[in-house]
């Protein structure tokens, strides 16, 4: 099968890889390109930092020497790419933002200060708001924002995958709904909410996204 890439780099490439060894053709085509902030990231206090993306995780790492500090990571890919930036300290939620803030509640007795999330502009999920609920003392740093490029579906795509709720917001302007899409959970499914053929996966990881598709 034709599979359309949509989401940023360096994850797009990662995910070609996956599709390629699954016997599928991956269509790298982002629909949506991400811009570093220069953020002063200041670790007064702090004494945890999360993460919801490997966007967020190379942005901070490029913005702050600091490794010592235990690392809170939406997925075991995030996780993977905090032990490569030299981080020694790294715990995996392996699922979404609401899995990531229920570990950051587990581990709070332990942590020797606020959790620092470092993120998009406009994040995806309300990991801030979860935590504040749980009684977790956090800030946030905006790092990294994600802006629209202006693409065409490719002309012999047969799938679409959807890895978030923005790049879902892209694709719902792009007229290509006559596309399966194939999406990692059901936030990111619903900016497609007019789409005839849609599937979610199970669980919002990669995993069970590429999953769906079969080999």
């Amino acid at each position: 099968m034709k599979v359309w890439v949509t989401r940023t780099e360096p994850g797009a490439s990662r995910t070609a890889r996956r599709l390629k060894a699954l016997g599928h053709e991956p269509l790298v085509e982002p629909v949506l390109e991400v811009h570093p902030l220069p953020a002063a990231i200041d670790l007064g206090g702090v004494g945890a930092l999360a993460f919801t993306s490997g966007n967020g995780l190379h942005a901070f790492a490029k913005l702050n020497p600091d490794r010592g500090l235990p690392v809170f990571t939406v997925g075991e890919a995030t996780a993977k790419a905090a032990r490569e930036a030299g981080f020694g300290s790294v715990m995996s939620a392996g699922g979404d933002v609401q899995a990531l803030a229920m570990l950051i509640v587990a581990s709070q007795s332990k942590l020797a200060g606020r959790v620092l999330f470092a993120g998009a502009v406009e994040p995806a999920g309300d990991l801030m708001g979860a935590l504040d609920v749980a009684g977790v003392p956090a800030r946030f740093a905006a790092v990294y924002e994600t802006r629209p490029r202006a693409v065409q579906a490719p002309p012999d795509a047969e799938a679409v995958l959807v890895h978030s709720p923005k790049a879902a917001v892209q694709l719902a302007r792009a007229g290509v709904d006559e596309l399966p899409a194939y999406c990692i959970s059901a936030a990111a499914a619903a900016p497609l909410a007019g789409w005839t053929r849609i599937r979610v996966a199970a669980e919002p990881h990669e995993d069970s996204l590429l999953g769906l598709l079969g080999g």
